[in-house]
């Protein structure tokens, strides 16, 4: 049985295919469109899909999308008379989307099939699942647990929230919901774009400006007091609700009233380009917090609910890495797992396969359900794009066996360099995790400056991750369980850490971010925090041969993992994409596959060409 999952028209738009269980294939649509978080509709995405199957589009038997269009537009119309007269420029902006296309949902989808190959849709099952059913399914299915509780927390589905839901063996069962406008990740939102970052993609950026605050300082804690005491009308047993006096994202284009909130934090609200300082820091910290303890309140009730030892966490807010790590330091439940995508572009592969496993009522297989926890689900570089390489931009490059690459690599990184790291087949989800790689050696003084300002082009403040060999991970980090994709924030053990001045506090963000704390410094916070990937030779075997070759040069198998890409523009999917980002950064060797590229050998003129680009502020 073959299921096409689709997700889009919102933001991060995917599609993944499984045959009998198994996910073939999954990419998100920006990896080809080279849109950064691209909402339309994913035709690329799945046309890739159907090649790597080999089949055509008739061939499928459902194809399932991930939410119920006329739900959603249900809460937005009965949403708009709840707060008329308010939010008339909202709804007019949104209505014509919806009359025109929305609406009549079902036609528009078999219109946008049509143009990708004929299919009979009378044979074809066309199914939709709500939108924290399809969050459910995709970090349920492939968790590898028989039962388990399911946590969903994202910004808003077509009604829902947060989602509470119980499964055993191949069946979902709904217990609880909170629903809109009552959002956790809105409310995250809210300080995303208060501080001056983009909402639905800048939300990492302010987790990762939270380690510079000074936790319980005086500052922090007011914050904390004003967004409880203002900002938080309820939580616990009797849900969660904003006051959404302070809240304008239900009838206007923006997330909160600009004037409203510096006077409630006593603060002007940061532009993009604005100086980050101490009390933005502080804010940052003030909402991780209490999203973090909103959460394990929220974990508590749903163990009371139901008494697995197995929990799996979705929706976009499952993304917040440092929440995922005190959730997991907290052993309310004794196994946690988080997908490789759990925001929207996950919601492909769960409808794929809720529709077989609930609809079809297909029993679950757990050898399949733990083959599908594999992230390397996209398309990989063929010899036929190295050829074009070198037809069309005289790349130069050497072809050598990998038993010989792979310790030349390890030396190069051992000397400084920067490598753009191509391999296998590309990643599914929003984070690099080694096929798609900028790998760098952690211990090189100011390489996580280099790696922001002359290859990621972005802020200087901003971490990056270490990657190393699963086997070794508890050795340097308070990490209890792997983490395969990146999905907790943890502890560096105590004997990697070097002790901070007594005046570090008072440091400004600039002087923290340069403050020695660690033999790994690219990869740890200024709170000795980090978020690790961890590699075993049966889940990314070159890389972990890598690790093991830097190991054998450096006596640790650790290496900075960024993705492969500038800021503004997705991760790379083609050799040709790898071959322009490495062209027009400071990143000194390409590995394509067993191909070498060194950047002193590269034609000058193209060199130049590629540097001229110019880059979007995202």
């Amino acid at each position: 049985m073959l299921i096409l999952g689709i997700s889009c028209f919102y933001h991060d738009a995917a599609a993944a295919l499984i045959e009998d269980g198994k996910i073939i294939a999954a990419a998100q649509e920006e990896r080809f469109s080279r849109i950064k978080h691209d909402e339309n509709f994913p035709e690329n995405a799945i046309r890739y899909c159907l090649k790597e199957a080999g089949i055509r589009l008739g061939q499928v038997d459902s194809i399932v999308f991930y939410e119920k269009p006329l739900l959603k537009f249900e809460r937005i119309l009965e949403t708009f008379v709840n707060v008329a007269p308010r939010g008339l420029k909202s709804f007019l902006y949104a209505m014509p989307k919806w009359v025109n296309e929305k609406i009549f949902f079902k036609s528009l989808l078999k219109n946008k099939l049509k143009e990708i190959g004929d299919f009979d849709s009378k044979k074809i099952k066309l199914l939709f699942t709500e939108h924290h059913i399809s969050h459910a399914a995709s970090c349920y299915y492939p968790s590898g647990f028989d039962n388990a509780a399911i946590l969903v927390v994202d910004g808003v589905g077509e009604w829902a929230t947060i989602s509470i839901s119980k499964a055993e063996h191949n069946k979902i069962q709904l217990l609880k919901e909170i629903h809109f406008p009552h959002s956790i990740g809105m409310l995250y939102s809210a300080f995303t774009y208060f501080l001056g970052f983009k909402v639905n993609s800048g939300e990492y950026k302010l987790m990762g400006l939270s380690p510079y605050a000074q936790r319980g300082s005086e500052e922090v804690n007011q914050y904390k007091k004003i967004i409880y005491q203002s900002l938080i009308q309820s939580k616990g047993e009797n849900g969660f609700q904003l006051n959404m006096e302070y809240f304008s994202f239900q009838h206007d284009l923006r997330m909160i009233n600009d004037g409203q909130w510096e006077k409630l934090f006593d603060i002007k609200a940061r532009k993009e380009n604005d100086d980050i300082n101490a009390s933005h820091c502080n804010i940052a910290l003030a909402i991780q917090e209490v999203t973090e303890e909103l959460l394990i309140d929220i974990v508590q009730t749903v163990k009371q609910l139901i008494p697995s030892e197995n929990i799996c966490l979705s929706g976009g807010v499952a993304l917040n890495c440092v929440a995922n790590g005190k959730i997991l330091n907290s052993k309310i439940f004794k196994n946690i797992f988080v997908a490789s995508s759990p925001g929207d572009s996950g919601g492909a592969i769960g409808a794929a396969l809720y529709a077989y496993h609930q609809y079809f009522e297909k029993p679950l297989d757990i050898n399949i359900a733990k083959e599908n926890q594999t992230a390397y689900l996209g398309p990989e570089a063929s010899e036929e794009d190295i050829k074009i390489l070198k037809r069309q931009y005289n790349a130069v490059f050497e072809s050598i066996d990998t038993n010989t690459l792979i310790p030349q690599i390890a030396q190069y990184l051992s000397e400084g360099k920067v490598v753009g790291w191509m391999q296998g087949r590309m990643e599914f989800g929003p984070r690099a995790l080694g096929n798609r790689s900028i790998l760098a050696l952690p211990s090189i003084a100011d390489m996580q400056t280099k790696l922001n300002l002359k290859i990621k082009f972005r802020e200087d403040f901003r971490p990056f991750a270490p990657v190393l060999k699963a086997d070794k991970a508890q050795k340097y980090f308070k990490l209890p369980q792997t983490a395969h994709y990146m999905e907790y924030i943890v502890e560096l053990q105590e004997d990697f850490k070097k002790p901070l001045p007594q005046n570090f506090n008072q440091l400004e963000l600039k002087e923290k971010l340069h403050t020695p704390r660690s033999e790994f410094q690219a990869v740890i916070h200024t709170d000795y925090t980090a978020r690790p990937q961890t590699v075993s030779v049966e889940n990314n075997p070159i890389l972990y041969q890598l690790l093991d070759e830097v190991e054998k040069i450096s006596h640790h198998p650790i290496l900075v993992n960024t993705s492969f890409n500038v800021r503004g523009e997705p991760i790379v999917c083609t050799a040709l994409d790898a071959y322009a980002c490495f062209m027009q950064t400071d990143i000194d060797i390409l590995v394509i596959n067993n191909h070498l590229f060194l950047k002193e050998k590269q034609d000058q003129t193209f060199i130049k060409q590629f540097k001229n680009r110019t880059f979007s502020k995202d």
